[in-house]
């Protein structure tokens, strides 16, 4: 299965990020904290080249806390100072308005100097869709304000949201980038539902997720669906995971259909626990 999706609106949300960054002070890069690596489009590297900029590692609730802790530290060894939150919650919030403050200190010393009045923090927060830019801007302004939803490409344009007197916010849309050159940041972006899974053959991608469970978490996987391995003959696995937890059709026969869209699911709702899909040593 080849994942690929960069509608119009994303190359357009390219060329807008591209013409206001003489607008900000500093970059918000979102990602998912299940996905440090996969989630960060190599697109923004180009774009923001060296504009002030600080990584959130969001959705930590849903991430293996030793693997965000490794990789905290590993962006800070790179030279990328980084986050952790969890905007559903608003947890970490703090943390984000103390790292921009202390990365943007040099530059207000010198407005100072200049005998410029401060003012306000102006970021703009950037990232792919369904990482939850709009959610972390609701909380930040502690109201409704950006559509958030689990449909990946709900934001399609930018919008600026005033955050009391500290800061300032520039939202804009998700933004994919047109190639995926390793099929397996699909899958794990398509696993935790930053592609539209209408776009997705669920069978395949339940097949990667088992996969990658027997690999880095075989407890959680046999203690869930009562299996040490995952077959080579996948319609065996799908069997018994399907008389497991009774996903039958008409005459009795498993669904591999309802098999699939359940893995999937229990995957994305922490049924196998908090996970990471992104290893440090990759």
């Amino acid at each position: 299965m080849t994942i690929q999706w960069f509608p119009g609106h994303m190359a357009k949300a390219r060329r807008e990020v591209t013409e206001n960054l003489k607008l900000v002070d500093i970059i918000f890069e979102l990602v998912d904290a299940r996905l440090p690596l996969s989630s960060r489009n190599p697109m923004i590297d180009q774009v923001v080249h060296q504009k002030t900029r600080l990584l959130i590692l969001n959705k930590m609730d849903m991430a293996d806390e030793t693997e965000t802790k490794k990789w905290i530290a590993y962006f800070d060894s790179k030279g990328l100072p980084t986050v952790a939150i969890n905007s559903l919650e608003g947890k970490g919030l703090q943390a984000v308005f103390k790292a921009a403050k202390e990365l943007l200190k040099p530059k207000w010393d010198r407005m100072n100097e200049r005998g410029i009045k401060p003012r306000a923090i102006r970021a703009m927060i950037v990232g792919i869709p369904n990482v939850g830019k709009s959610t972390l801007i609701n909380r930040f302004a502690k109201k409704n304000i950006a559509k958030t939803g689990n449909t990946p490409g709900l934001t399609k344009r930018q919008q600026w949201i005033k955050v009391e007197r500290e800061i300032e916010l520039l939202d804009t849309p998700g933004i994919l980038w047109p190639k995926f050159e390793d099929q397996q940041v699909g899958y794990k972006l398509a696993l935790t539902g930053a592609i539209k899974d209408a776009l997705i053959n669920m069978e395949d991608l339940a097949v990667y997720g088992l996969r990658f469970l027997q690999e880095h978490y075989p407890r959680r996987m046999q203690e869930r669906y009562q299996l040490t391995e995952v077959s080579e003959d996948l319609v065996e696995t799908f069997d018994h995971i399907g008389k497991l937890r009774r996903c039958f059709a008409g005459g009795g026969e498993i669904d591999y259909d309802q098999v699939a869209e359940l893995i999937v699911r229990d995957i994305r709702n922490l049924h196998l626990g908090r996970l990471t899909f992104d290893n440090v040593t990759e």
